[in-house]
């Protein structure tokens, strides 16, 4: 695919590694393609590393979707974009010659709820999930085929941008496609902490290994 075109129409980083599966960096609002290169490469040593440039601008601002407040997603765009997203993906994995079978996201705060709307939109996208302090981000129109998929949600008690109900939610309607979703609650607010980013890696570790490229058929 040539440089112009849409799908690949995002600015990017990719960094080969040593292993098969490729980790999708999807990062929070403000944010830009190097922002998660470092804790991907801590909690993932041995994957590619895929990095997109969030495409809308708040204020300035770099995300992967428009919102109109607060909390209130924009699910037009939202559907659009994690087209857009899945399109790039797959454009990627034909000019770097990674498995488009084997690619997982991590995604924090707004890069984790485009993650997630792959998940629900676009399930053939992903193997597999680490989405740190996301929410359900929009009511899929049918229920998913995640069938095996691997999703761990990382949430805080006290986050002010992540209600509980739909941090459940989005864990709820995970589920309900086949996915099997581990749902990591901590004492913290919309910031990491250390530990939270130390499970992510144990979780991921394993299974990033024993991706199976069969499920793509």
């Amino acid at each position: 695919m040539s440089e112009g075109t849409p799908a690949i129409d995002f600015v990017h980083r990719y960094m080969p590694g040593s292993s098969g599966a490729t980790l999708l960096l999807l990062h929070g609002t403000g944010g830009d393609e190097n922002d998660l290169v470092p804790l991907g490469r801590q909690l993932a040593p041995g994957a590619n590393l895929l990095s997109p440039r969030g495409q809308v601008l708040e204020q300035g601002m770099p995300r992967f979707f428009r919102r109109l407040a607060l909390g209130v997603f924009d699910e037009t765009d939202l559907a659009r974009r994690a087209a857009d997203l899945a399109a790039f993906v797959a454009a990627a994995a034909e000019r770097y010659g990674f498995d488009p079978a084997r690619v997982w996201a991590l995604g924090y705060s707004n890069g984790a709820n485009i993650a997630a709307a792959l998940l629900l939109l676009h399930p053939r996208t992903l193997a597999g999930a680490a989405l740190l302090r996301p929410v359900l981000p929009l009511e899929p129109p049918a229920r998913p085929d995640l069938a095996g998929v691997p999703v761990r949600l990382a949430a805080g008690r006290d986050d002010p941008y992540a209600p509980h109900e739909r941090v459940e939610a989005l864990a709820e309607r995970l589920r309900g496609g086949g996915a099997e979703v581990e749902l990591a609650w901590s004492e913290a607010g919309h910031g990491l902490l250390p530990r939270e980013l130390d499970a992510t890696a144990v979780w991921l570790a394993p299974r990033l290994v024993r991706t199976d490229p069969a499920r793509r058929g």
